[in-house]
């Protein structure tokens, strides 16, 4: 985490050091070695965002999708899937979450803080780690934004999810105005 201190030479969204060199988001994401995917399209009769006035983003579930072929993933966690591939997924799920946010606000600085996520696993009866499943999205939003991706979460079980996807996850972004 950003101490307190680098709030004095943070610019909006940016990660700055203490020296004042800031790393923009996306190229934090490319020094990462990661790609923003293509966003999706909605898979219904809803969009993939909608704007809370001009400060608060709500996003629609989204789905994950594997970077290397585009292909949506499929399977129920704890029989086709592991924990490891639910994870997994829901890394590529925050990649499709930023993706939108991206071509919603035009530049992922403007990310004051990830709120909240909310993760749903479709996993088999008496699955109870689904905590660790929605850590892949979790964790991999802090790494990018570090203090900003800190967040609150619900990771909830259930018996499917649209597609036969093994996860679908929401957020709830504060943005700079």
């Amino acid at each position: 985490m950003l101490g307190a201190a680098t709030s004095s030479v943070r610019r909006v969204g940016a990660l700055c050091t203490l020296a004042g060199r800031c790393v923009h988001t996306e190229a934090r994401i490319a020094q990462m070695g990661l790609t923003l995917p293509e966003p999706s399209s909605p898979k219904g009769s809803y969009i993939s965002c909608t704007p809370l006035g001009d400060t608060v983003i709500m996003t629609a579930g989204h789905l994950p999708f594997d970077p290397s072929t585009g292909e949506l993933m499929t399977g129920k966690v704890g029989d086709d899937c592991t924990v490891e591939d639910g994870a997994k997924a829901a890394s590529h799920v925050a990649l499709g979450l930023l993706s939108t946010l991206k071509k919603e606000l035009g530049d992922l600085d403007r990310i004051k803080r990830v709120v909240k996520l909310v993760g749903f696993v479709n996993c088999v009866d008496g699955f109870a780690q689904q905590p660790q499943v929605i850590n892949g999205a979790s964790d991999l939003i802090g790494e990018i934004l570090q203090e900003r991706g800190v967040h609150a979460r619900s990771a909830v079980g259930t018996n499917a999810l649209p597609l036969n996807v093994p996860v679908e996850i929401e957020a709830i972004i504060e943005i700079e105005k």
